[in-house]
């Protein structure tokens, strides 16, 4: 079963915290690696964070020391907790599986529907 559904978005002020959560179904969860993508209007859509066999994580650039993802095995579910929010976090943000590796889009072989984070300066 494929089940990847997000929640947690939210309109924020700047300098502020969100957690996103992803819960996904045990397939999904056995998958190599989780993500988080985001895509702002008129943007291409980017890897803000990844972790691989629920140990090893990476991070974009944009949000190294302010955003961390980590996982909850024994809820199956995958969550993105962000500080210090700016206006340019602002975007719809996806939960994300590959077989393989995630930094790219076109790596990723299951979406969930997104989840809208705003941040207002």
């Amino acid at each position: 079963q494929v089940q990847l559904v997000e929640s947690g978005g939210d309109s924020v002020q700047a300098g502020g915290s969100l957690r996103l959560s992803c819960a996904v179904s045990a397939y999904i969860a056995s998958m190599n690696c989780l993500g988080w993508f985001r895509q702002a209007p008129g943007k291409e859509r980017e890897r803000v964070a990844s972790i691989y066999s629920a140990v090893s994580t990476m991070y974009g650039d944009s949000v190294k020391g302010r955003f961390t993802i980590y996982r909850d095995n024994a809820k199956n579910t995958l969550y993105l907790q962000m500080h210090s929010l700016k206006p340019e976090d602002t975007a719809m943000y996806y939960c994300a599986a590959s077989d393989g590796v995630c930094s790219k889009p076109d790596e990723i072989r299951y979406w969930g529907q997104g989840t809208q984070v705003t941040v207002s300066s």
